[in-house]
């Protein structure tokens, strides 16, 4: 085929026709630096040669596809995460993302499982975790440093040589080799071959390592290319974690569209961030968002009065417009009037909390709550929700510019089949999904069914339209002792568009009714303190406070007049703080981990349940 290109082919094509235009931008100290395209291929090209000096091996000199080839990456986005990604891949190996918030146990079972023979580390806090288990991964010759120097403990390599090297050790390692190699292993590269294996959540066992090809990942960028209007010039704020899919893809599509790609400094610093950088694209999980939403909501609320009444007659001319603009109908000139005012006086406040250039933000990884869509699209900021998983690298469909539907997550992309089982599971077939579990052969075959479909355990329909819509994952379905399944994540997502909670988590299997975990919105609550003469401070001490409970309740009472009898909330508990990555209640891609804060609150929800309910 013609356009059956690697990885590394199509970056060393994006390099020669882009030159000196920028391709990325990241911070260095207090100031914005700018890197081209042309600096960034040698960058690449350095950690390639470096790596091929270490002893890396190509597919041709390994005895299986993974012999010699597998090069681990333990570090937070930063500019050197996709240096170093397409610096092992063009030098023929494999690359292996590893979560900075990983454990050493789990970093150890990774590195076997892979068989890696270095691993790229971020910082000594992340060389810590591999010198740890060291003993215990017979395979790994090096660990090479982003930044940091290896500590006087760190004994030597079998080899006699350091078993800590900096990034830059490792650069000029590869001066002796010679850019002829590391062409040679590029031009050998077929699209059919392992890019890379993506280790899942082990959150039920081990984490299952995902197969992908260069095919995946080449058929995934051009499948991409149809969802907007691109351009070369555009700018991308890159804040999510690469050791995730859906952030992988957003670096590989800049080899397809080549926009320009700005590393955050971190989720913390990133309104910040978005305000230095103003990109003209965003993508992100559905948490963001609704970290926004809560902030706006808490803030005009603070305001009350005037500015309040104002903002409401804004969104609600906002939503008449947003309406109309879905389908596809002109905008009467009195409302087109209106909406200029609306946006003078405030949407364009909210938009330039996103950075106000924004064309457009696309969603994903968890599913986004319809009233944070068309909130963000009332005030002129359109969100494109998409679904997909690690094994369809990433997506099966998204919303797009021409064609979207809020509350569904839109129709499959060009080149993808979608279909609903007999059962209401959601398959999917691509050349975007990927190979299988490596090692894991009961696994595979249990989710990668014959003629190429995906079992993607989530529930879902599709509309007369061709939209999808996900109701719920399979797995995570609730059967009460009733009898009765309840969705949590449709229940969950109309609790966080509630403007007092942040974030929730249902809890109702094999209960006799529906209770829910909250976390309150603790600055929408502090507005509400003062404006009810509440002496109240402090996180903590809002959500302990009776008056609280109170309000969460009446908030609760109103979601229920939405839901059937069975799925209503009869009981609630609320959290003492926010659930946050670090504290261990949410994924790296900020989803809920339902186990762990089942546990945390295990207690308190078996209380819930000891007296009778009427």
């Amino acid at each position: 085929m013609a356009d059956a290109v690697t990885l590394p082919q199509l970056f060393r094509r994006r390099v020669a026709a882009e030159g000196d235009r920028v391709a990325r931008k990241f911070k260095r100290g207090q100031a914005w630096v700018d890197m081209t395209w042309s600096e960034f291929g040698k960058a690449v090209e350095d950690v390639a040669r470096g790596l091929v000096a270490l002893g890396v091996a190509s597919k041709a000199a390994g005895a299986s596809e993974l012999t010699g080839r597998a090069v681990g990456l333990l570090s937070n986005s930063r500019a050197e995460w996709p240096e170093s990604d397409f610096g092992i891949m063009s030098a023929g190996g494999v690359s292996i993302p590893i979560y900075p918030s990983s454990t050493p146990d789990q970093v150890e079972y990774i590195v076997n499982n892979s068989e890696s023979v270095a691993i790229i580390c971020e910082n000594e806090e992340q060389l810590a975790k591999v010198l740890a288990t060291r003993p215990n991964m017979p395979t790994l010759m090096r660990a090479i440093l982003m930044d940091g120097r290896a500590p006087p403990s760190a004994k030597p390599a079998a080899d006699g040589k350091p078993f800590v090297i900096t990034l830059e050790e490792l650069k000029k390692g590869g001066w002796e080799v010679s850019p002829d190699e590391v062409k040679k292993r590029v031009d050998g590269g077929r699209w059919e071959d392992v890019a890379t294996i993506v280790y899942t959540s082990g959150t039920t066992g081990p984490p299952k390592g995902v197969v992908q090809t260069h095919k995946n990942h080449v058929s995934m960028m051009r499948f991409l290319g149809s969802v907007g209007d691109v351009k070369r010039d555009d700018v991308d704020l890159l804040f999510l974690p690469l050791a995730h899919s859906f952030a992988r893809a957003e670096e590989m599509a800049q080899l397809e569209l080549g926009f320009t790609t700005a590393y955050a400094e971190s989720i913390d610093k990133l309104g910040q961030n978005l305000q230095e950088v103003q990109p003209t694209l965003l993508f992100s999980v559905p948490r963001i968002y609704e970290k926004v939403y809560g902030k706006i909501r808490g803030d005009v609320r603070a305001h009350g009065g005037l500015k309040e009444k104002i903002f409401n007659w804004a969104v609600g001319v906002g939503r008449k417009v947003s309406q109309r603009q879905q389908q596809k109908q002109s905008i009467p000139f009195l409302l087109g009037i209106q909406y200029g005012l609306a946006t003078k006086l405030v949407f364009g406040k909210v938009r330039e909390k996103l950075g106000g250039r924004l064309k457009f933000a696309v969603s994903g990884g968890a599913p986004l709550a319809r009233e944070i869509a068309e909130f963000f699209h009332a005030c002129g900021v359109l969100i494109l929700e998409g679904y997909g998983l690690t094994e369809t690298c990433p997506a099966l469909c998204i919303n797009q510019l021409q064609a979207y539907k809020f509350g569904s997550v839109g129709k499959p992309i060009p080149g993808v089949e979608v279909k609903i089982a007999e059962d209401g599971e959601i398959l999917g077939r691509g050349d975007n999904v990927a190979l299988g579990y490596y090692k894991r052969e009961e696994e595979t075959k249990a989710v990668f069914l014959p003629e190429g479909w995906f079992a993607t355990g989530d529930i879902g329909q599709i509309d007369d339209q061709g939209f999808v819509k996900i109701t719920d994952r399979k797995k995570d379905l609730i059967k009460t002792s009733g009898g009765k399944y309840i969705a949590p994540q449709e229940i969950e997502n109309k609790l966080k568009g509630d403007p007092y909670i942040a974030q929730a988590m249902i809890h109702a299997d094999r209960r006799k009714f529906v209770s829910v975990v909250v976390v309150i919105n603790v600055d929408a609550i502090r507005t509400w303190a003062k404006e009810q003469g509440l002496e109240v401070d402090g996180a903590e001490a809002l959500a302990k406070h009776p008056k609280v409970f109170e309000l969460i309740q009446q908030r609760i009472d109103v979601i229920n007049e939405s839901l059937a009898s069975y799925e209503s909330i009869k009981k609630f508990i609320i959290a003492p703080r926010e659930w946050t990555p670090e504290t261990g209640e949410l994924t790296p891609t900020l989803k809920v981990k339902r186990k762990v804060v089942t546990q945390q609150f295990q207690k308190e929800l078996d209380a819930l349940y000891d007296e009778k309910y009427d």
